[in-house]
């Protein structure tokens, strides 16, 4: 049966694609949604973009034919935009007033007024108008494109019991077809094997190319000071290490090491390796490319205090590694010879990056969109690092489950390309550890 989805603005800040993917139904947007949107716009960052976006579809749509009647999608389906006249006599007398939610609610009031044979679900990324709409006796749903429950969030790793035979076999050749009860590993999987009788263990990897498994040896040094103290870091620094996988994943609490190692390994592969470039370091600035302009200075000082946990971890890498002792006086350095470049996500947009090694930091607050706008700018000899902690976000327009590193994670998992662990055990300090899980 046919619907009438009444969308929020957040849903289409969310995803600026929403508009083609309810398929045969009906979609309709509210007159105070393109108001919404026509303040967003004016912003220079990837909420305007967006915006942007959707407002030109619209525009486009309008040529095809009367928007206050609706007009046929090319997917399937039709676009309307709605008023709430009719709804807003029928809003309880403490939903009065010019609240956008309480229009959005008008919208989706009349329409149901007009149409009873057609069920009427308010779309929105706002759990209390969602809570609003069902108290109204509307159906409400979440924008569940993309959506991944952390829960259920791919680890990139598993635990596998097999025979001491097998262990052996796996030493004695430096690989081995998957054990019994592992044949569906996903692209670069990795294994912690045990035997269970003589308490014999190893670590592997599965190569999806060669059906087999690969043993993993210990890390003979340091990368930039920094060594593995747990199977998770290991497994991380393997495949940030590995030219051959262009996409890493790391998801993890605080303190679990996913900045620091791919910094480290970052360094590793552009300054000593030289099979990088240039190291690229970003974050969002939240909310991106606008806060900045409140800070005193010019754009880098205005960027440091964002900056700043970039700063640290290198500067942390100098003070653990021989580099200090070779004469290198820190990150500074590293600029001015062009090895590491450290920047705000706002100004990659655009732009082609071959032969960098880059990492994206706190990508837990970026959609599913922003991400796809990233990795379309890696070019020939890139390679992407994204690392975020899925229970971190501060984007209001994301959650667990939506954000664009989940999202990544689980549609990357069957790809030999990519590559993802996910870190458990902080290693930062005991204090950070027990925050991490008690607070």
């Amino acid at each position: 049966m046919i619907k009438n989805f009444v969308l929020d603005t957040n849903v289409l800040l969310h995803d600026p694609n929403a508009l083609v993917k309810f398929k045969d139904n009906r979609v309709i947007i509210p007159i105070t949604v393109i108001e919404e949107l026509d303040h967003f716009k004016k912003d220079l960052n990837m909420l305007g973009r967006n915006a942007r976006t959707v407002s030109k579809f619209i525009d486009r749509m309008r040529k095809e034919g009367s928007l206050s009647e609706g007009v046929l999608l090319d997917h399937g389906g039709e676009l309307r935009v709605g008023f709430g006249g009719e709804g807003a006599s029928l809003l309880p007398a403490e939903l009065y007033g010019g609240k956008e939610d309480n229009h959005i609610l008008a919208v989706a009031l009349s329409v149901r007024a007009r149409e009873k044979e057609i069920p009427v679900v308010v779309v929105s990324k706002d759990t209390n108008l969602r809570i609003k709409a069902d108290a109204l006796g509307l159906r409400a749903e979440d924008y569940e494109s993309g959506r991944v429950e952390i829960e259920e969030l791919y680890r990139g790793f598993r635990e596998v019991e097999v025979e001491k035979g097998w262990i052996d076999a796996l030493y004695g050749a430096g690989e081995n077809p998957p054990p019994p009860g592992a044949e569906d590993l996903f692209p670069n999987e990795y294994l912690v094997l045990r035997d269970a009788v003589s308490h014999a263990s190893a670590l592997g990897r599965y190569d999806s190319i060669r059906k087999k498994v690969r043993s993993l040896p210990p890390f003979k040094e340091d990368v930039w000071g920094v060594r593995p103290r747990n199977k998770e870091q290991h497994f991380a620094l393997d495949i940030l290490l590995d030219d051959s996988v262009k996409l890493v994943t790391l998801a993890g609490k605080a303190g679990t090491g996913k900045t620091l190692l791919a910094i480290a390994a970052g360094l590793r592969k552009t300054s000593d390796e030289e099979s990088y470039q240039r190291l690229l370091v970003s974050r969002p600035v939240f909310p991106m490319g606008k806060d900045i302009g409140f800070l005193p200075g010019d754009v880098e000082e205005k960027l440091k205090p964002w900056m700043q946990p970039i700063f640290d971890n290198v500067e942390y890498l100098f003070g653990s590694s021989r580099r200090k002792r070779q004469g290198m006086r820190g990150y500074q350095e590293l600029i001015n010879l062009g090895i590491l470049e450290i920047e705000p996500l706002t100004y990659i947009r655009g732009r082609s990056i071959p032969n960098q090694y880059i990492i994206i930091d706190e990508a837990q607050n970026l959609t599913p969109h922003e991400v796809k706008t990233i990795l379309t700018r890696a070019g020939e000899n890139s390679k992407v690092v994204l690392t975020g902690d899925p229970y971190q976000i501060d984007n209001p327009f994301v959650d667990s489950a939506s954000n664009g590193l989940s999202c990544t994670v689980e549609k990357f998992k069957c790809e030999p390309l990519a590559g993802h662990v996910m870190l458990v055990k902080g290693e930062r300090s005991p204090l950070a550890e027990l925050a991490a899980n008690i607070l």
